[in-house]
């Protein structure tokens, strides 16, 4: 029976604090999850020239779907978003943005062992967020299925709580005088 390989609890912080750099890298672009080159580059530990060196000399491996280059515009509405005066000196065009298979494909263009070790842990994230999001999906379509379940019966409960309540205030109401004669055993 193979042992499970027990992580130290220093090792273990360091890979939450990385996967959490990764997940805070990770923005919505063009109806897209992207990560900037700026971000990746700092994952790697490469210059971002070098990195955008890389990818320039390998271009058929990045199709419009694997990454596409921010416009002007973006570019300036990102920078207003998270209130950047500039992004690390003079930057001479807008940032590329990596789609998860974009981020498989640096691994094989960036062959350094960080690099792989690196594209893999994003990828992890990557699946990790998509799975959230499916099971995201799922729970809401059980609450779906469950409204409209009770919203069925809703008729019904309206109605056995309304003779509760007229039952509850018949309870409250005083007492009716009694009909008929008295005697004087209370009979």
């Amino acid at each position: 029976m193979a042992q499970r390989k027990t992580q130290s609890p220093a090792r273990r912080a360091r890979a939450i604090s990385a996967r959490r750099r990764i997940e805070d890298s990770i923005r919505v672009m063009r109806g897209q999850k992207v990560i900037f080159s700026g971000d990746l580059a700092d994952l790697y530990g490469v210059p971002v020239h070098r990195l955008n060196e890389s990818v320039k000399r390998n271009r058929e491996r990045f199709p419009a779907d694997f990454m596409f280059q921010l416009t002007r515009n973006e570019a300036e509405n990102l920078k207003s978003q998270f209130a950047i005066s500039s992004w690390g000196g003079a930057r001479r065009g807008t940032p590329y943005a990596f789609t998860e298979e974009g981020v498989a494909m640096l691994s094989a263009v960036l062959r350094s062992p960080t690099a792989v070790a690196v594209s893999i842990q994003i990828i992890r994230v990557f699946v990790r967020l998509r799975r959230l999001l499916a099971s995201n999906v799922q729970l809401r379509r059980k609450l779906e299925h469950l409204e409209r379940r009770v919203g069925d019966h809703d008729q019904q409960f309206m109605a056995i709580f309304d003779a509760i309540r007229q039952l509850m205030s018949e309870a409250d109401a005083p007492p009716k005088p009694r009909i008929g004669y008295e005697t004087e055993a209370g009979e």
